[in-house]
C-alpha cells in the first residue's frame, strides 16, 4: 500500500510537471511581438451573439494551438487543454478557414515585404529543390518511385540567394519535379512580384528540372534557368549556392508535422507548408532587425 502511494504521488508530480512543461512551451511560440505584426491580417473576432454561450475562442489562442501542432505533429484531439487554445476540432477549422480566405498566403507576402524593405532579400538569384514527406493517404499523394512505392507526398521549396522561402508548393510523391515547377515559380505571394527588380536574376536548380519547355517559359518569365546538366559538371552546385534551398529545407522540416503528413485534405497540408515558411521569415526578420 505504501508503495502504491508513492507511486500515485509520483504519477501527479510527473503529470503536474508535463503541464507545466507544455504552458511554458506554449508562450515562446506566438510571442507578443510577432502576434502585434501580424494581428492586423487576420478576420476580426465574432464578438458573442446576443444569446450569450460559449466566448469563441480568440485569433492567437487559435494560432498558438496550430503552431503547437505543427511544430510537435501530436494528432488534433491530443492538443493540451491547459495551453488554453481551445480544442483541437477548433485549432482545425481556423486552420482551414484562414487557409481558404487567403490569409497564410497573405501573411506570407507581408513578411516578405518587410524583409524587402529591410534590404534583406537578395534577387541575383533563386534555387528551387523539393524533400518528401511521408503519407498514408489524401489529395496530392501517390507511388514513391524511390521508396518502394510507398504513398508519399512532395514539397517544392523556391528560395533567394540567402534561403529566405519565396514560394512553396505541395503535390503527389509519383509527380515529376520538372512539372511543379511553374507553379512554384509563380506561386511567391509578394505583391509586387513579377514587376521589376522583383524576379531573380537567375533561377538555379538541380539535374531533375533540366526541360527545353519549361526553360523557356522561364526565360519568358524574365528569369534566366541554371540547371544542372545530366552527365555534365555543374559550376553552381549543391555546395556552392544551391546550399542555401537545402538549409531551408531542413529548417522547414524540424516542424514535425511536415516531415509525415497525416493530412487527408491537400489545403490543410498546404497551409502548414506556409505556415511554416511564415515562421522562417519570421526568424530572418526578428534576426536581422535586432
Amino acid at each position: 500500500l505504501e508503495i502504491l502511494t508513492k507511486l500515485a504521488k509520483f504519477m501527479c508530480f510527473a503529470e503536474n510537471k508535463l503541464n507545466e512543461r507544455r504552458t511554458e512551451m506554449a508562450k515562446p511560440l506566438l510571442p507578443d511581438d510577432l502576434w502585434n505584426l501580424l494581428e492586423p491580417l487576420f478576420p476580426a473576432d465574432t464578438p458573442p451573439g446576443p444569446q450569450g454561450g460559449r466566448p469563441r475562442v480568440s485569433s492567437r489562442q487559435a494560432l498558438t494551438g496550430i503552431l503547437f501542432v505543427l511544430k510537435t505533429g501530436i494528432p488534433w484531439e491530443d492538443l493540451p487543454a491547459e495551453m488554453n487554445c481551445g480544442s483541437g476540432m477548433t485549432c482545425w477549422r481556423r486552420l482551414r478557414d484562414w487557409q481558404l480566405d487567403g490569409t497564410w498566403k497573405k501573411i506570407h507576402g507581408f513578411l516578405l515585404e518587410r524583409l524587402e524593405q529591410a534590404g534583406k532579400l537578395d534577387w541575383s538569384r533563386a534555387a528551387i529543390d523539393f524533400v518528401g514527406a511521408g503519407s498514408f493517404w489524401g489529395v496530392d499523394t501517390g507511388p514513391n518511385p524511390t521508396d518502394r512505392a510507398k504513398k508519399g507526398s512532395k514539397h517544392h521549396i523556391m528560395v533567394d540567394a540567402n534561403g529566405v522561402p519565396l514560394s512553396a508548393t505541395v503535390s503527389g510523391a509519383n509527380v515529376h519535379d520538372v512539372n511543379q515547377l511553374l507553379p512554384t515559380v509563380v506561386g511567391c505571394p509578394m505583391p509586387a512580384y513579377g514587376e521589376e527588380g522583383h524576379l531573380p536574376g537567375r533561377l538555379l536548380a538541380d539535374a531533375a528540372y533540366p526541360s527545353r519547355d519549361h526553360e523557356a517559359l522561364i526565360r519568358w518569365i524574365g528569369i534566366e534557368p541554371v540547371f544542372a546538366q545530366r552527365g555534365r559538371a555543374h559550376g553552381s552546385g549543391l555546395g556552392k549556392q544551391r546550399y542555401v534551398v537545402e538549409q531551408t529545407i531542413a529548417a522547414l522540416h524540424q516542424n514535425r508535422r511536415l516531415k509525415v503528413r497525416y493530412d487527408k485534405r491537400s489545403d490543410i497540408h498546404q497551409a502548414f507548408l506556409t505556415l511554416a515558411c511564415i515562421k522562417v521569415c519570421w526568424y530572418r526578420l526578428r534576426k536581422k532587425t535586432e
